[in-house]
């Protein structure tokens, strides 16, 4: 019975591990995990930066 418990408990283990993606697989678009991630806060900078932007234009109308 502790035999069959833990070969189902490193079974499960190993499904588990083969589903985490590390950063330098290849991601959406062609692009590493890490670089999509890096993307993807420099497009929420970008897009942060212009809302101040348009914020600072209409204060000095």
């Amino acid at each position: 019975m502790i035999h069959r418990v833990a070969i189902i408990a490193a079974l499960v283990l190993l499904l588990a591990a083969g589903c985490s993606r590390t950063d330098n697989e290849p991601g959406p678009g062609g692009v590493t995990v890490s670089e999509a991630k890096a993307l993807d806060d420099a497009a929420e900078m970008l897009e942060s930066r212009d809302g101040a932007a348009d914020a600072d234009t209409d204060a000095g109308r």
